[in-house]
């Protein structure tokens, strides 16, 4: 096809033409909405580098679930600020951690929406790593234990989905096997199965209260720089029995989300993540860039790589544009 016969602008002349030959469509229904829960009472604290997302304690996080599942958004994905934390993390698998009786609020008050619980430690370590220390580094194996013993407690107070994203090798198996023991094998996996070890975690790190007291997560996560690599721990994924994989972070890894949606047939989703989602928020307040506008360009750039589902704090205001 060569100019003049053929113009691609004549499908491009209304918003209706657009929209009939559209190749990639964003909807509410691909989005999960991360939320922080914290000990207390009557809380509600934003984060300062994550404007409009907050720590809140469970009265107000059972009334944003309750917004989000009138917003269409079909789930929600937790993570934890306890009162205490100490060396082993024990509220993580404690079953009246601030997580486990999050789950049973939620799941008391709104039932239909899918609650996913992020597995890790560090959130929870007053050392602020994921998992057991040993030697000045994360013992693999020792993880594991607590790991599993976590995704079981999350399961046991309600959680849909268990979300292990501490990178750890050989988890996914371990939780998998420990689940099935238990009874509750009809409760799917979402691993973070390439996670890479990438600076825009910043803002998170506020929001859970969860930077390394020494050192960093290099030994564990993965080598911004490696693309290969990204094949071999899905794959060690796959065989473990995952029931989805995802790609953290998005927006600078969508080669990555395209070549694992190329290559395994799982559910795919992306975590849209905090630095992400706060550089959008500085550059709107400056007056820089059209936010919406901008926001839905993101997400729809990771669905258009391959992203069959978006964990992501601009979901809210997502749903609202995309009429959910």
């Amino acid at each position: 096809m060569f100019f003049p016969e053929y113009r691609a602008r004549r499908l491009r002349r209304s918003d209706q033409l657009r929209r009939m030959v559209r190749e990639t469509r964003l909807s509410v229904d691909d989005l999960i909405y991360p939320m922080f829960s914290a000990h207390g009472d009557n809380i509600r604290k934003e984060i300062p580098s994550m404007p409009g997302i907050f720590q809140q304690s469970i009265d107000h996080i059972v009334a944003e679930a309750r917004e989000v599942h009138e917003l269409g958004i079909p789930a929600v994905i937790l993570f934890g600020i306890p009162e205490c934390k100490d060396s082993l993390g024990q509220d993580a698998y404690s079953d009246s951690g601030i997580i486990q009786r999050t789950v049973r609020a939620i799941k008391a008050e709104v039932p239909e929406l899918v609650v996913i619980t992020d597995v890790c430690l560090c959130e929870y370590t007053d050392h602020g790593h994921c998992g057991v220390i040993r030697d000045g580094d994360v013992d693999n194996d020792e993880t594991l234990k607590l790991l599993a013993a976590e995704a079981l407690s999350h399961a046991r107070a309600g959680a849909d989905i268990v979300a292990p994203s501490d990178m750890m090798d050989g988890r996914v198996a371990a939780i998998r096997e420990l689940l099935d023991a238990n009874g509750f094998s009809h409760v799917p996996v979402m691993s973070y199965a390439v996670k890479y070890a990438s600076a825009y975690y910043g803002p998170f790190r506020d929001a859970a209260e969860s930077t390394p007291q020494f050192g960093d997560r290099r030994s564990y996560q993965m080598d911004p720089a490696n693309r290969i690599e990204a094949f071999r721990e899905a794959a060690l994924d796959v065989q473990e029995c995952a029931d989805f994989l995802m790609v953290k972070p998005a927006l600078a890894y969508l080669d990555i989300i395209r070549d694992l949606k190329e290559r395994f047939d799982l559910p795919l989703v992306c975590y849209n993540v905090s630095g992400e989602y706060s550089m959008i928020k500085a550059a709107a307040r400056a007056g820089w860039i059209d936010e919406e506008r901008v926001m839905l360009e993101t997400l729809t750039g990771m669905k258009r790589a391959g992203a069959d589902l978006i964990i992501t704090y601009h979901a809210k205001e997502a749903a609202r544009l995309l009429g959910g």
